[in-house]
């Protein structure tokens, strides 16, 4: 079987560089930077666009659970003119990748509808995208129906492709940089763990890139630059923001793959493995949706790695300031950048809502003698929640300051209050302990907020610190 490989590839590329075009969307060549050897040798010609069968379903606020059932299309433009659709309005695009079955878009347009009077169109290529070779070489064809879609806007309604917002998962990211390369002037590209099978070190033509829009945003959670390194997105930067969150690789609250890989069971690996790697795909989408209704989550720090950022290097927010991953991103000023700072990271929880926020807290220890226990701190803040955290435990020595980086699920604003309380450890005779002072440092602004006391504390009693 491996004496078959130099001869198909041979027989590839001699038949490569024929091309095909078709009526509205152009021509398309069968040569680099398309097809070629290791990278995407396997790749080639894409159906017409009959075949493929595009259609784009158009959400409003006037219809905001189902499309509209008369399909908006650029062909007929009269069915734009007669739709819901908002000239005045930004339109975001929704584009799904390899076999999917539209659930993420519904549910951004859903989220979308609910905080934005705004255009939602979800594009379906269904019929073109169920085998994975055959959506590669397709996505060039929806690629020039959704830049044909908003050239027809721009000349039939005088609609500017600044408004036009591509949110591509997978596959759609690359579909969304392929039509904002024949779209001069476009707004914004948002890719969703852009794919990185047969799209790992190819030319900026072939993948999303920063060129393809206005502002390129990207969000990677399941990188790896090859599939044997399980994961179906790629690592490499594909626009201005590339968002990183839990390193990239693989989202807490997917299956881990440990226990069939122990046992031998190929099939149990091979079902798991699938599991996995689309359960991480996913969590792009689904980080996304949540940033739509909660706009000042999902803080993201610019860092030159994730181990850097976990050992706390990376805190707190320069003074440039941070971006927000997700629908807000754009609200980051790229000027505010500094020189090739493009990697950004941050961490989530395992289940929604999956924000975190990040403190710096540090407390001074006052009392007579050592002590084995566990120091917490309840902090309160501006938004009137409320949080409590273990800062340390063990031997706790008087005189020393103990300090943690936290991440919590609560925002608590600017913090107002805090209490220190201990717990002990020891059956022994207990001492009395107390926090001289706690310093908060805030994760976004790097704000920093003092409290003091001059009081000590049996154990499990409250003690209530003043702003000093």
């Amino acid at each position: 079987t491996l004496g078959l490989v130099p001869v198909l590839l041979t027989l590839h590329l001699f038949a490569a560089g024929k091309e095909v075009c078709y009526d509205r969307v152009g021509c398309f060549k069968d040569d680099l930077p398309w097809t070629g050897p290791f990278s995407r040798e396997l790749a080639g010609l894409p159906w017409s666009p009959e075949k493929i069968n595009t259609r784009f379903l158009l959400y409003t606020i006037y219809n905001p659970q189902t499309y509209q059932k008369k399909e908006i299309s650029a062909v007929n433009w009269s069915t734009i003119q007669a739709s819901h659709f908002g000239t005045d309005k930004i339109t975001h695009i929704n584009l799904p990748g390899w076999k999917t079955n539209g659930k993420w878009q519904r549910n951004v347009c859903n989220a979308l509808l609910q905080v934005e009077d705004t255009n939602c169109i979800n594009v379906d290529w269904i019929n073109g995208s169920l085998e994975y070779i055959c959506a590669i070489n397709n996505l060039r064809v929806v690629g020039a129906e959704v830049a044909y879609f908003v050239d027809v806007l721009m000349k039939q309604f005088g609609y500017s492709p600044s408004k036009v917002h591509l949110i591509g998962h997978s596959l759609g990211a690359h579909l969304a940089g392929d039509a904002g390369s024949r779209v001069p002037g476009l707004g914004r590209i948002t890719g969703l763990d852009p794919s990185g099978p047969f799209f790992h070190n190819t030319p900026k033509e072939v993948r999303l890139d920063p060129s393809d829009a206005s502002f390129v945003d990207v969000i990677h959670t399941n990188a790896a630059r090859i599939l044997f390194e399980l994961g179906f997105g790629t690592t490499d930067a594909c626009g201005h923001l590339d968002f990183y969150p839990n390193g990239g690789k693989h989202m807490p609250g997917c299956e881990n793959l440990t226990m069939p890989l122990f046992k031998f069971d190929f099939n149990a690996y091979k079902e798991e493995a699938i599991s996995f790697l689309e359960c991480s795909h996913a969590q792009s989408h689904l980080f996304y949706v949540e940033s739509i209704l909660n706009p000042d989550s999902f803080i993201a720090y610019p860092c030159r790695s994730y181990k850097s950022f976990k050992a706390g290097n990376c805190f707190h927010c320069p003074k440039e300031g941070c971006p927000t991953m997700g629908h807000f991103a754009d609200r980051f000023h790229l000027k505010n950048m500094k020189t090739n700072t493009s990697y950004y990271f941050l961490n989530t929880g395992s289940h929604s809502p999956f924000a975190r926020w990040m403190h710096r807290l540090s407390v001074n220890l006052r009392g007579s003698e050592i002590s084995e226990g566990t120091i917490f701190l309840h902090v309160g803040g501006t938004t009137g929640k409320a949080g409590e955290f273990a800062i340390a435990s063990g031997k706790l020595k008087p005189g020393t300051t103990y300090t943690k980086l936290i991440e919590t699920d609560v925002n608590v604003g600017n913090v107002t209050s805090i209490e220190f309380i201990w717990k002990n450890h020891s059956s022994e005779h207990s001492h009395k302990l107390g926090a001289e002072m706690v310093v908060d440092t805030s994760g976004k602004y790097g704000y920093k907020s003092t409290f003091c006391s001059q009081d000590v504390m049996g154990p499990n009693i409250a003690q209530i610190l003043k702003p000093c």
